[in-house]
């Protein structure tokens, strides 16, 4: 069984784009008439120029509009704006394709039951989720090493199983998240510190939140990222932290999670 849903955008509460309309845009924009294009969709010629003025009157900006003269006595063509319509409705179609993909897998219909939907409002107790586009994805007989870029231009790398990087569909270029507790992050004021973590990520401290125990340091990576470390009020202390100080995160890669 398959869960199968159209994708509809509306503005003030009224239907906008929905898949024949974006199916008629499309056919103007390859055959520059709407007589042409309303034969392709198929629709009639007048209901095709009611999307459009529908369309139109709803969008801020034109969508389409009239061309005069030329060979041909004119015609009609998509806007600039018009073609980025197209070009983010694209993009929303393949994530809800993605949804409803995930969505399909994670419910057993037979049995009734829809109990793992819960999983995709789950909120983790992982304090750290850095964005980022996957760089390389080398492939082993049991585990996978995954190397994220991050936009603050460092980047991580993520020991998770191959059966992970097969069933999430992980390829390069492919925008996803590390995640990794705050618990799990090290502390150390030199790089060249001889440890078994394979992530090394340097920043200065932004905020320290101490406690008679523990003590929480927000580290600044760049480009508004932060890495957040748990580690004991002494250990702040002996390393003789304050904000401002250049810090460097140390995570070992079995640490970070990978999402999507």
């Amino acid at each position: 069984m398959q869960i199968h849903s159209n994708l509809t955008l509306e503005i003030l509460n009224q239907p906008f784009l929905l898949e024949k309309r974006i199916d008629l845009l499309f056919a103007i924009e390859q055959e520059g008439s709407i007589s042409k294009a309303a034969k392709i969709v198929p629709m009639s010629y007048k209901s095709a120029w009611e999307a459009v003025d529908s369309m139109n009157n709803l969008s801020p900006i034109p969508i389409v509009q009239k061309e005069t003269g030329g060979k041909g006595g004119g015609g009609t063509k998509l806007t600039d704006y018009g073609h980025n319509l197209l070009k983010t409705y694209l993009i929303l179609k393949q994530e809800q394709k993605k949804f409803l993909e995930n969505l399909t897998n994670m419910t057993d219909m037979d049995t009734g039951t829809l109990k793992t939907i819960k999983r995709f409002s789950m909120q983790i107790s992982a304090r750290n989720q850095i964005q980022g586009t996957v760089k390389r994805v080398v492939m082993g007989k049991v585990n996978a090493n995954v190397v994220l870029a991050t936009k603050s231009g460092h980047e991580l790398f993520s020991n998770i199983s191959k059966n992970s990087v097969v069933s999430m569909g992980i390829k390069e270029d492919e925008p996803m998240i590390a995640i990794f507790k705050s618990s799990n992050v090290l502390l150390s004021t030199s790089k060249d510190i001889i440890i078994s973590g394979r992530n090394k990520i340097e920043g200065k401290i932004k905020d320290i939140h101490k406690d008679e125990v523990n003590c929480e340091v927000i580290i600044s990576i760049g480009d508004e990222q932060t890495i957040t470390s748990v580690v004991t009020s002494s250990a702040v202390d002996e390393l003789k932290l304050k904000i401002g100080s250049k810090i460097v995160a140390i995570i070992k890669s079995n640490d970070i999670m990978i999402g999507k």
